[in-house]
């Protein structure tokens, strides 16, 4: 029999260093659960988990039969926590994200009133399947429960339940009958996550796996007060300020202007904003615990800089033209961005 979770008065009560050590614990049981299901891509694990912890949104980027749908909803059967699916088509509604007020008979007074019908948004893990299949109206539904964790209808104010998560997936090669996701809602996402196809000796024990018996039952194994927990330890994990200038430096450079380099000012419409430099940081963190190292390091900006940065790095039409990638260019700014001095 498993141990019963923590309550929140019992974590209150643990010290930072304790916390660290239960995160790193609970990143381990989930992973493990997550292995009776999804056979490698341990990569895009570690950058789900990241998320997590940080509490952060995360966009899954891969072609079809990937396993992106499941890999979140085996992640939140992982979680003690709600969970709502939205199946995104063209003809999908705001309200059928959101919700809405509907008339409803009061058989107390005899009299009709309307009342709120809270719609899936209302949960702590949301998986947006196929996001981009929708159109920008209903995309807009989620910007303010992305951001601000409420939901507002009818001029009325609803907050959401903590912790809250967006877990989108999207398909990169299929157009007809999709939308672009609009930059706005792009930079909402923490970490745009690509999943490729498997090695040869994964793709063997996925097909074996599959077509034998069922897999073991996926188990619940973090409570929503743990996660809670955790997302306040790493905020408060300490980031020497060298790490924090170096993640700044990153993002700033992304941006066309003076001071530019000449590949940025030539393939680079618009660079990535703040926020980039605030996912940096507490992804940073997040990896840092989860490895269970006492602070945020270079490396942890470096291993992070893809994920947060290719979704906010608007590439203009000459990148197009002579197949210059988003990663590519993050590449060059992992080599040309020096580190702080202070490092060496």
């Amino acid at each position: 029999m498993t141990a019963p979770a923590p309550s929140a008065s019992e974590l209150d009560r643990l010290d930072d260093g304790a916390l660290a050590d239960r995160l790193q614990g609970a990143g381990q049981r989930i992973a493990s659960e997550l292995r009776k299901v999804i056979v490698g891509q341990d990569v895009v694990v570690e950058q789900a988990l990241i998320a997590l912890f940080a509490g952060g949104n995360c966009l899954l980027v891969g072609v079809p039969g990937l396993a992106k749908t499941l890999l979140i909803s085996t992640l939140a059967r992982a979680l003690d926590l709600k969970f709502s699916r939205i199946q995104f088509t063209p003809d999908l509604m705001p309200s059928d994200v959101t919700g809405t007020d509907v008339i409803q008979d009061d058989p107390a007074t005899g009299q009709r009133r309307l009342a709120f019908m809270p719609g899936p948004v209302f949960a702590n893990v949301l998986l947006a399947d196929e996001i981009n299949r929708t159109p920008p109206k209903t995309q807009a539904a989620l910007l303010e429960a992305m951001q601000e964790r409420r939901v507002t209808v009818q001029g009325r104010t609803y907050e959401l339940d903590k912790p809250f998560f967006v877990f989108a997936t999207q398909n990169p090669i299929e157009l007809e009958g999709t939308y672009p996701l609009p930059e706005a809602q792009l930079d909402r996402f923490m970490l745009e996550v690509l999943l490729d196809y498997l090695p040869e000796e994964d793709e063997v024990a996925v097909v074996k796996s599959t077509t034998s018996l069922p897999p073991e039952a996926v188990q619940p194994v973090v409570s929503q007060a743990e996660i809670l927990a955790y997302q306040r330890v790493v905020r408060r994990l300490p980031i020497a300020d060298a790490v924090t200038r170096y993640a700044v430096k990153l993002v700033r450079t992304t941006r066309p202007g003076e001071g530019a380099p000449d590949y940025v000012k030539q393939f680079v419409s618009y660079g990535a904003s703040v926020r980039a430099a605030q996912a940096l940081v507490l992804g940073a963190k997040a990896r840092a615990l989860l490895q269970g190292r006492a602070s945020a390091s270079f490396d942890d900006v470096r291993a992070l800089a893809r994920p947060v940065l290719r979704h906010r790095v608007l590439v203009n039409f000459t990148a197009q033209s002579e197949k210059v990638t988003t990663d590519s260019l993050i590449g060059r700014l992992l080599e040309s961005v020096p580190l702080p001095r202070s490092s060496l």
